[in-house]
């Protein structure tokens, strides 16, 4: 079995690219520094070519309105290349309780990306991870002021990187779902708490104050992107992760 990762030049798609190659699949990473350009189709014959399976770990390049017409130029893209191409399996890398929030505008391209995939020519599976254990400071740093950082309530599940490509790997080497895999970390923080946490854990003398409206996740209803019953549960706790805590690369 052949894997084309597309986005294997990033954060999650370079991890998935060396685990995949780890346990003997031959794999292809492709990205805009490997001559592929998603927007414009460049390159993507070339990148798909006797390919079994195609695993899509790309992110917009922004996070507002933006991102909509991104991911539907380039899904759109992806899936005329791919089944011209005779790919019979297309992993898309997703985001848990995304279509619980309607007001985020991050949140509606993904949708509209699992839309296309899920209306698409080519069979597929989803996989929807909660919050990467990896992205928490970055989230903190958003509304982080002086001494203070303010976090809303809401509750999160996260989740290290590694079991996220874990589950990539597993979903890519079986047989299409046609739906959803939800993963995640297996305890739930309000997002103030993990704050609180992560600080501690650094020495970090900053002060996290409850701001229900602050950064993205102040639009996040309560309990909307904890994982759904039935998903599967990462094995890596979030005290543990800090304490072995690896570079963001």
């Amino acid at each position: 079995m052949k894997t084309a990762v597309i986005g294997g030049t990033g954060f999650v798609g370079s991890r998935l690219v060396k685990r995949l190659r780890s346990t003997g699949h031959e794999t292809t990473s492709h990205g805009r520094s490997t001559g592929l350009d998603l927007l414009t189709g460049a390159g993507l014959p070339e990148a798909l070519r006797s390919v079994d399976v195609v695993v899509l770990t790309i992110d917009a390049p922004s996070f507002d309105a933006a991102a909509s017409p991104f991911f539907r130029s380039t899904t759109l893209n992806l899936l005329e290349a791919a089944d011209r191409e005779g790919v019979g399996h297309i992993v898309l890398l997703s985001i848990v309780g995304i279509d619980r929030v309607p007001g985020v505008d991050y949140y509606a391209a993904k949708v509209l990306q699992e839309d296309l995939v899920r209306s698409g020519p080519v069979p597929f599976s989803v996989v929807r991870a909660t919050q990467f254990m990896e992205f928490v400071e970055p989230i903190m740093s958003w509304t982080s002021e002086g001494d203070v950082v303010r976090l809303p309530t809401t509750r999160l599940q996260p989740i290290a990187v590694a079991d996220v490509v874990d589950t990539l790997a597993d979903v890519a080497a079986g047989a299409p779902v046609d739906g959803i895999v939800d993963v995640a970390g297996p305890e739930v923080f309000p997002l103030d708490e993990l704050g609180r946490v992560t600080l501690r854990a650094h020495g970090d003398q900053r002060t996290v104050v409850v701001d229900e409206s602050a950064g993205l996740f102040g639009a996040v209803p309560e309990n909307a992107i904890i994982a759904p019953p039935g998903a599967r549960i990462g094995s890596v706790y979030y005290a543990d992760w800090l304490t072995n805590e690896p570079p963001v690369s």
